[in-house]
Protein backbone atom coordinates (compact mmCIF):
# COMPACT_ATOMS: atom_id res chain seq x y z
CA UNK A 1 0.00 0.00 0.00
CA UNK A 2 1.42 3.44 -1.26
CA UNK A 3 5.03 2.21 -1.00
CA UNK A 4 6.42 4.20 -3.56
CA UNK A 5 5.16 7.20 -1.99
CA UNK A 6 6.64 6.14 0.93
CA UNK A 7 9.95 5.96 -0.55
CA UNK A 8 9.72 9.35 -2.45
CA UNK A 9 8.57 11.02 1.30
CA UNK A 10 11.86 9.19 2.83
CA UNK A 11 14.56 10.59 0.20
CA UNK A 12 12.39 14.06 1.39
CA UNK A 13 13.23 13.68 4.74
CA UNK A 14 16.86 11.96 4.48
CA UNK A 15 17.20 15.48 2.68
CA UNK A 16 17.89 17.13 6.22
CA UNK A 17 19.88 14.11 8.16
CA UNK A 18 22.79 16.14 9.29
CA UNK A 19 21.67 19.25 9.44
CA UNK A 20 21.47 21.05 13.08
CA UNK A 21 18.22 23.40 12.58
CA UNK A 22 15.47 23.68 10.30
CA UNK A 23 16.09 27.08 8.02
CA UNK A 24 14.28 27.77 4.56
CA UNK A 25 17.40 27.45 2.46
CA UNK A 26 17.86 23.57 3.88
CA UNK A 27 14.19 23.04 4.11
CA UNK A 28 13.76 23.64 0.34
CA UNK A 29 14.99 20.76 -1.72
CA UNK A 30 13.09 18.55 1.43
CA UNK A 31 9.57 19.96 0.30
CA UNK A 32 10.43 20.15 -2.98
CA UNK A 33 11.12 16.21 -2.92
CA UNK A 34 7.80 15.96 -0.58
CA UNK A 35 5.81 17.93 -3.13
CA UNK A 36 7.04 15.94 -5.87
CA UNK A 37 6.49 12.58 -3.90
CA UNK A 38 2.60 13.45 -3.85
CA UNK A 39 1.99 14.44 -7.59
CA UNK A 40 3.48 11.30 -8.62
CA UNK A 41 0.99 9.56 -6.24
CA UNK A 42 -1.38 11.62 -8.46
CA UNK A 43 -2.58 14.15 -5.70
CA UNK A 44 -3.85 17.17 -7.70
CA UNK A 45 -1.17 19.85 -7.90
CA UNK A 46 -3.12 22.54 -6.39
CA UNK A 47 -3.51 20.62 -3.46
CA UNK A 48 0.06 19.55 -2.93
CA UNK A 49 1.35 23.01 -3.17
CA UNK A 50 -1.40 24.23 -0.38
CA UNK A 51 0.31 21.11 1.26
CA UNK A 52 3.46 22.04 1.00
CA UNK A 53 2.93 24.95 2.17
CA UNK A 54 1.69 24.53 5.21
CA UNK A 55 3.80 22.08 6.07
CA UNK A 56 6.68 24.94 5.51
CA UNK A 57 5.11 27.72 7.30
CA UNK A 58 4.69 24.57 10.48
CA UNK A 59 8.46 23.78 9.84
CA UNK A 60 10.18 27.40 9.77
CA UNK A 61 11.02 28.77 13.25
CA UNK A 62 10.16 25.18 14.98
CA UNK A 63 12.68 25.14 17.89
CA UNK A 64 14.59 21.74 17.45
CA UNK A 65 14.93 19.86 20.20
CA UNK A 66 18.48 18.11 21.46
CA UNK A 67 16.60 14.84 21.74
CA UNK A 68 15.05 15.29 18.01
CA UNK A 69 16.88 15.60 14.80
CA UNK A 70 15.17 18.19 12.32
CA UNK A 71 14.14 15.06 9.72
CA UNK A 72 12.62 13.27 12.57
CA UNK A 73 10.32 17.13 13.26
CA UNK A 74 9.58 17.23 9.70
CA UNK A 75 8.53 13.95 9.71
CA UNK A 76 5.93 14.81 12.75
CA UNK A 77 5.18 18.03 10.86
CA UNK A 78 3.94 15.79 7.85
CA UNK A 79 2.22 13.54 9.39
CA UNK A 80 0.14 16.06 11.06
CA UNK A 81 -0.74 17.76 8.60
CA UNK A 82 -1.08 14.54 6.73
CA UNK A 83 -3.81 13.54 9.20
CA UNK A 84 -5.77 17.03 8.90
CA UNK A 85 -5.58 16.70 4.74
CA UNK A 86 -7.47 13.20 5.52
CA UNK A 87 -9.91 14.40 8.25
CA UNK A 88 -8.34 14.60 11.14
CA UNK A 89 -10.32 12.34 13.32
CA UNK A 90 -12.28 9.03 12.39
CA UNK A 91 -16.02 9.85 10.77
CA UNK A 92 -18.52 7.24 13.20
CA UNK A 93 -21.16 5.45 11.15
CA UNK A 94 -24.77 6.76 11.73
CA UNK A 95 -27.38 4.01 12.13
CA UNK A 96 -30.51 5.83 13.62
CA UNK A 97 -34.12 4.41 13.31
CA UNK A 98 -35.19 0.72 13.26
CA UNK A 99 -34.67 -0.49 11.20
CA UNK A 100 -31.26 2.03 10.37
CA UNK A 101 -31.09 2.43 6.30
CA UNK A 102 -27.42 2.39 4.71
CA UNK A 103 -27.82 3.07 0.47
CA UNK A 104 -24.71 2.47 -1.23
CA UNK A 105 -23.09 3.77 -4.77
CA UNK A 106 -20.94 3.41 -6.78
CA UNK A 107 -19.63 2.98 -10.13
CA UNK A 108 -19.57 -0.87 -11.69
CA UNK A 109 -16.15 -2.29 -11.05
CA UNK A 110 -15.47 -0.31 -7.88
CA UNK A 111 -16.33 -3.35 -5.17
CA UNK A 112 -19.42 -2.11 -4.44
CA UNK A 113 -21.48 -4.85 -4.20
CA UNK A 114 -18.70 -6.92 -2.34
CA UNK A 115 -18.43 -4.12 0.38
CA UNK A 116 -21.77 -4.36 0.84
CA UNK A 117 -21.58 -7.30 1.98
CA UNK A 118 -18.82 -6.77 3.99
CA UNK A 119 -20.08 -3.84 6.35
CA UNK A 120 -23.25 -6.29 6.27
CA UNK A 121 -20.95 -8.84 7.90
CA UNK A 122 -19.13 -6.48 10.55
CA UNK A 123 -22.13 -4.66 11.77
CA UNK A 124 -23.56 -8.02 12.49
CA UNK A 125 -20.74 -9.88 14.55
CA UNK A 126 -19.26 -6.57 15.77
CA UNK A 127 -22.29 -4.56 16.74
CA UNK A 128 -24.93 -7.22 16.71
CA UNK A 129 -27.05 -6.11 14.31
CA UNK A 130 -29.41 -8.22 12.14
CA UNK A 131 -28.98 -7.29 8.54
CA UNK A 132 -30.97 -7.66 5.58
CA UNK A 133 -29.53 -6.40 2.10
CA UNK A 134 -31.48 -4.89 -0.60
CA UNK A 135 -30.27 -5.82 -4.56
CA UNK A 136 -31.02 -7.77 -7.64
CA UNK A 137 -27.78 -8.55 -8.34
CA UNK A 138 -26.80 -12.43 -8.27
CA UNK A 139 -23.22 -11.67 -6.80
CA UNK A 140 -24.52 -10.12 -3.72
CA UNK A 141 -27.01 -13.03 -2.90
CA UNK A 142 -24.00 -15.36 -3.19
CA UNK A 143 -21.60 -13.49 -0.49
CA UNK A 144 -24.72 -13.18 1.50
CA UNK A 145 -25.30 -16.52 1.55
CA UNK A 146 -21.59 -16.99 2.76
CA UNK A 147 -22.21 -14.60 5.78
CA UNK A 148 -25.29 -16.06 6.71
CA UNK A 149 -27.10 -12.60 5.72
CA UNK A 150 -30.92 -12.64 4.26
CA UNK A 151 -31.21 -10.61 0.69
CA UNK A 152 -34.45 -9.70 -0.46
CA UNK A 153 -34.77 -9.02 -4.03
CA UNK A 154 -37.54 -8.97 -6.68
CA UNK A 155 -36.89 -11.25 -9.88
CA UNK A 156 -39.48 -9.97 -12.18
CA UNK A 157 -39.40 -5.88 -10.87
CA UNK A 158 -38.05 -3.47 -13.12
CA UNK A 159 -38.93 -0.66 -10.16
CA UNK A 160 -35.45 0.17 -8.01
CA UNK A 161 -37.28 2.27 -5.96
CA UNK A 162 -40.57 0.00 -5.22
CA UNK A 163 -38.03 -2.98 -4.39
CA UNK A 164 -35.82 -0.63 -1.75
CA UNK A 165 -39.21 -0.33 0.00
CA UNK A 166 -40.19 -3.48 -0.17
CA UNK A 167 -36.92 -4.54 1.13
CA UNK A 168 -38.18 -1.93 4.08
CA UNK A 169 -41.36 -3.50 4.90
CA UNK A 170 -39.88 -7.14 4.90
CA UNK A 171 -37.06 -6.23 7.45
CA UNK A 172 -40.11 -4.11 9.83
CA UNK A 173 -41.81 -7.93 9.80
CA UNK A 174 -38.90 -10.22 10.06
CA UNK A 175 -37.10 -8.11 12.96
CA UNK A 176 -34.68 -6.63 10.68
CA UNK A 177 -32.41 -3.72 12.78
CA UNK A 178 -30.16 -2.58 9.61
CA UNK A 179 -31.50 -2.74 5.82
CA UNK A 180 -28.51 -2.31 3.25
CA UNK A 181 -29.96 -1.40 -0.24
CA UNK A 182 -26.85 -1.89 -2.85
CA UNK A 183 -27.81 0.14 -5.94
CA UNK A 184 -26.64 -0.65 -9.74
CA UNK A 185 -24.27 1.03 -11.10
CA UNK A 186 -22.57 1.91 -14.33
CA UNK A 187 -19.45 1.86 -15.93
CA UNK A 188 -19.43 5.57 -16.42
CA UNK A 189 -21.18 8.91 -14.19
CA UNK A 190 -24.53 8.88 -16.63
CA UNK A 191 -27.73 10.80 -15.60
CA UNK A 192 -29.96 7.66 -15.77
CA UNK A 193 -27.75 6.24 -12.81
CA UNK A 194 -27.83 9.59 -10.91
CA UNK A 195 -31.79 9.54 -11.11
CA UNK A 196 -32.34 6.54 -9.55
CA UNK A 197 -30.05 6.53 -7.03
CA UNK A 198 -31.25 10.22 -6.25
CA UNK A 199 -35.07 8.59 -6.38
CA UNK A 200 -34.24 5.23 -3.91
CA UNK A 201 -32.76 7.69 -1.79
CA UNK A 202 -35.67 10.54 -1.83
CA UNK A 203 -37.92 7.66 -0.53
CA UNK A 204 -36.30 5.72 1.54
CA UNK A 205 -34.75 8.59 3.57
CA UNK A 206 -31.37 6.32 4.65
CA UNK A 207 -29.31 7.36 7.65
CA UNK A 208 -26.22 7.07 6.03
CA UNK A 209 -25.53 7.22 2.22
CA UNK A 210 -22.12 5.81 1.28
CA UNK A 211 -19.76 6.39 -2.09
CA UNK A 212 -17.71 3.15 -2.78
CA UNK A 213 -15.06 4.44 -5.13
CA UNK A 214 -11.55 1.94 -6.21
CA UNK A 215 -8.49 3.69 -4.43
CA UNK A 216 -6.34 2.32 -7.51
CA UNK A 217 -8.07 4.61 -9.66
CA UNK A 218 -6.32 7.97 -8.06
CA UNK A 219 -7.13 11.10 -9.01
CA UNK A 220 -10.15 9.85 -11.36
CA UNK A 221 -12.00 8.49 -8.28
CA UNK A 222 -11.51 11.64 -6.71
CA UNK A 223 -13.60 13.39 -9.93
CA UNK A 224 -15.79 10.75 -9.63
CA UNK A 225 -16.49 11.13 -6.13
CA UNK A 226 -17.22 15.09 -6.65
CA UNK A 227 -19.96 14.37 -9.68
CA UNK A 228 -21.76 11.78 -7.23
CA UNK A 229 -21.69 13.80 -4.46
CA UNK A 230 -23.10 17.30 -6.51
CA UNK A 231 -25.86 15.06 -6.78
CA UNK A 232 -26.58 12.91 -4.04
CA UNK A 233 -25.02 14.87 -1.49
CA UNK A 234 -23.67 11.58 0.19
CA UNK A 235 -22.24 11.29 3.54
CA UNK A 236 -18.89 9.40 3.62
CA UNK A 237 -16.51 7.86 0.81
CA UNK A 238 -15.41 3.84 1.42
CA UNK A 239 -12.04 3.55 -0.33
CA UNK A 240 -11.90 -0.20 -2.15
CA UNK A 241 -8.69 -2.14 -3.02
CA UNK A 242 -6.30 -0.58 -0.63
CA UNK A 243 -4.35 -4.10 -0.17
CA UNK A 244 -3.23 -3.28 -4.60
CA UNK A 245 -1.08 -1.19 -5.64
CA UNK A 246 -3.11 1.65 -4.52
CA UNK A 247 -2.35 4.89 -5.12
CA UNK A 248 -2.59 7.58 -2.61
CA UNK A 249 -4.20 10.56 -4.58
CA UNK A 250 -7.43 9.30 -3.52
CA UNK A 251 -6.87 8.83 0.13
CA UNK A 252 -5.04 12.05 0.75
CA UNK A 253 -7.65 14.50 -1.53
CA UNK A 254 -10.96 13.11 -1.35
CA UNK A 255 -11.84 14.73 1.76
CA UNK A 256 -10.75 18.57 0.86
CA UNK A 257 -12.41 18.07 -2.61
CA UNK A 258 -16.06 16.56 -1.70
CA UNK A 259 -16.02 17.78 2.31
CA UNK A 260 -16.99 14.32 3.07
CA UNK A 261 -14.84 12.04 5.40
CA UNK A 262 -13.43 8.46 4.11
CA UNK A 263 -15.54 6.43 6.94
CA UNK A 264 -14.39 2.71 5.48
CA UNK A 265 -11.37 1.03 3.25
CA UNK A 266 -11.43 -2.09 2.03
CA UNK A 267 -8.23 -4.13 2.28
CA UNK A 268 -8.37 -7.37 0.92
CA UNK A 269 -11.08 -9.63 -0.76
CA UNK A 270 -12.45 -11.34 2.30
CA UNK A 271 -15.12 -10.82 4.08
CA UNK A 272 -13.44 -9.60 7.07
CA UNK A 273 -11.14 -7.10 4.65
CA UNK A 274 -12.82 -3.67 5.71
CA UNK A 275 -11.58 -1.34 8.28
CA UNK A 276 -12.84 1.39 9.82
CA UNK A 277 -11.08 4.81 8.36
CA UNK A 278 -8.85 6.35 10.63
CA UNK A 279 -6.52 9.30 9.19
CA UNK A 280 -3.71 9.42 11.45
CA UNK A 281 -3.14 5.74 11.48
CA UNK A 282 -3.37 6.04 7.54
CA UNK A 283 -0.73 9.07 7.82
CA UNK A 284 1.70 6.43 9.70
CA UNK A 285 1.25 3.56 7.21
CA UNK A 286 2.33 6.12 4.18
CA UNK A 287 5.16 7.34 5.98
CA UNK A 288 6.23 3.87 7.10
CA UNK A 289 5.58 4.00 10.64
CA UNK A 290 3.40 0.75 11.19
CA UNK A 291 -0.02 0.71 12.87
CA UNK A 292 -0.04 -1.08 16.18
CA UNK A 293 -3.10 0.21 17.24
CA UNK A 294 -5.12 -1.24 14.24
CA UNK A 295 -2.60 -4.60 14.70
CA UNK A 296 -3.48 -4.83 18.34
CA UNK A 297 -7.62 -4.12 17.25
CA UNK A 298 -7.62 -6.77 14.95
CA UNK A 299 -6.13 -9.00 17.83
CA UNK A 300 -8.76 -8.33 20.05
CA UNK A 301 -11.49 -9.27 17.62
CA UNK A 302 -10.16 -12.54 16.90
CA UNK A 303 -8.23 -13.98 20.15
CA UNK A 304 -10.07 -15.54 22.66
CA UNK A 305 -9.40 -13.62 26.50
CA UNK A 306 -10.32 -17.36 28.26
CA UNK A 307 -8.45 -19.62 25.64
CA UNK A 308 -5.64 -17.01 25.55
CA UNK A 309 -5.55 -17.10 29.94
CA UNK A 310 -5.46 -21.36 29.70
CA UNK A 311 -2.57 -21.53 27.09
CA UNK A 312 -0.63 -18.88 29.22
CA UNK A 313 -1.33 -21.22 32.57
CA UNK A 314 -0.51 -24.17 30.32
CA UNK A 315 2.98 -22.42 29.07
CA UNK A 316 4.19 -21.50 32.86
CA UNK A 317 3.25 -25.25 33.74
CA UNK A 318 5.23 -26.09 30.36
CA UNK A 319 2.05 -27.80 28.98
CA UNK A 320 1.57 -26.11 25.93
CA UNK A 321 1.18 -28.45 22.95
CA UNK A 322 -0.15 -29.44 19.63
CA UNK A 323 -3.78 -28.72 20.04
CA UNK A 324 -2.99 -25.28 21.62
CA UNK A 325 -0.63 -24.51 18.65
CA UNK A 326 -2.72 -25.03 16.48
CA UNK A 327 -5.52 -23.07 17.95
CA UNK A 328 -3.10 -20.00 18.36
CA UNK A 329 -2.66 -20.57 14.44
CA UNK A 330 -6.36 -20.67 13.57
CA UNK A 331 -6.21 -17.16 15.35
CA UNK A 332 -3.20 -15.54 13.39
CA UNK A 333 -5.23 -16.63 10.11
CA UNK A 334 -8.07 -15.12 11.34
CA UNK A 335 -6.56 -11.49 11.49
CA UNK A 336 -6.22 -11.42 7.53
CA UNK A 337 -3.51 -11.71 5.19
CA UNK A 338 0.18 -12.24 7.06
CA UNK A 339 1.83 -9.60 4.64
CA UNK A 340 -0.77 -6.52 5.66
CA UNK A 341 -0.58 -7.93 9.02
CA UNK A 342 3.06 -8.11 9.68
CA UNK A 343 2.92 -4.36 7.24
CA UNK A 344 1.30 -2.67 10.72
CA UNK A 345 4.24 -3.75 13.09
CA UNK A 346 6.55 -0.20 12.58
CA UNK A 347 9.72 -0.79 11.19
CA UNK A 348 8.52 -4.43 9.14
CA UNK A 349 6.59 -2.95 6.60
CA UNK A 350 9.81 -1.76 4.68
CA UNK A 351 11.46 -5.09 4.97
CA UNK A 352 8.63 -7.27 3.90
CA UNK A 353 7.88 -5.06 1.12
CA UNK A 354 9.39 -6.99 -1.80
CA UNK A 355 8.93 -10.59 -0.29
CA UNK A 356 5.84 -12.86 -1.29
CA UNK A 357 4.68 -13.77 1.85
CA UNK A 358 2.15 -17.12 0.85
CA UNK A 359 -0.58 -16.71 3.47
CA UNK A 360 -0.99 -20.75 2.88
CA UNK A 361 2.13 -20.71 4.72
CA UNK A 362 0.83 -22.48 7.80
CA UNK A 363 -0.58 -25.95 5.86
CA UNK A 364 1.80 -27.92 6.01
CA UNK A 365 2.03 -27.79 9.89
CA UNK A 366 -1.57 -27.89 9.90
CA UNK A 367 -1.35 -31.30 7.86
CA UNK A 368 1.40 -32.69 10.43
CA UNK A 369 -0.37 -31.69 13.66
CA UNK A 370 -3.60 -33.20 11.80
CA UNK A 371 -1.71 -36.29 11.10
CA UNK A 372 -1.19 -36.98 14.70
CA UNK A 373 -2.79 -39.19 17.34
CA UNK A 374 -4.73 -37.06 20.00
CA UNK A 375 -2.09 -38.86 22.37
CA UNK A 376 0.91 -36.96 20.19
CA UNK A 377 -1.05 -33.66 20.27
CA UNK A 378 -1.44 -33.54 24.28
CA UNK A 379 2.47 -35.37 24.48
CA UNK A 380 4.83 -33.77 22.10
CA UNK A 381 7.50 -35.03 23.96
CA UNK A 382 6.89 -38.54 22.82
CA UNK A 383 7.04 -38.13 18.88
CA UNK A 384 10.34 -39.90 18.27
CA UNK A 385 12.15 -40.84 14.66
CA UNK A 386 9.30 -43.64 13.84
CA UNK A 387 6.62 -41.42 14.87
CA UNK A 388 8.10 -38.84 12.63
CA UNK A 389 8.38 -40.69 9.36
CA UNK A 390 4.68 -41.90 10.00
CA UNK A 391 4.20 -38.24 10.12
CA UNK A 392 6.10 -37.61 6.82
CA UNK A 393 3.96 -40.13 5.33
CA UNK A 394 0.38 -39.55 6.36
CA UNK A 395 0.75 -35.49 6.25
CA UNK A 396 2.81 -35.63 2.83
CA UNK A 397 5.40 -33.37 4.18
CA UNK A 398 9.24 -34.44 3.88
CA UNK A 399 11.05 -35.90 7.01
CA UNK A 400 13.20 -32.87 6.80
CA UNK A 401 9.90 -30.06 6.88
CA UNK A 402 8.80 -32.37 9.84
CA UNK A 403 12.08 -32.13 11.89
CA UNK A 404 11.45 -27.85 11.03
CA UNK A 405 8.15 -27.67 12.14
CA UNK A 406 8.76 -29.79 15.69
CA UNK A 407 11.53 -27.24 16.34
CA UNK A 408 10.22 -24.36 15.69
CA UNK A 409 7.23 -25.68 17.75
CA UNK A 410 9.77 -26.58 21.01
CA UNK A 411 11.16 -22.65 20.44
CA UNK A 412 7.74 -21.20 20.24
CA UNK A 413 7.28 -23.83 23.47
Amino acid sequence: MFDKLTEHLERGFKILKGQGRITEINISESLKEIRRALVEADVNYKIAKTFVDDVKEKALGQNVLTAIKPGELMVKIVHDEMSKLMGGDAAPLHIDGRPAIILMSGLQGSGKTTFTAKLANKLKNEKGKRPLLAAAIAQLKALAENIGVPVYSEEDSKDPVAIAKHAIEQARRDGNDLVIIDTAGRLAVDEAMMTEIANIKNAVKPSETLFVVDAMTGQDAVNTAKAFNDRLDFDGVVLTKLDGDAKAGAALTIRSVVKKPIKFIGTSEKMDGIDTFHPDRMANRILGMGDIVSLVEKAQQVFDEKQAAEIERKMLKNKFDFNDFRDQLQQIKKMGDLKSVASMIPGVGKAIKDMDIDDNIFKSTEAVIDSMTPYERAHPDCINESRRRRLAKGSGVSYQEVNGILKRFNNMR
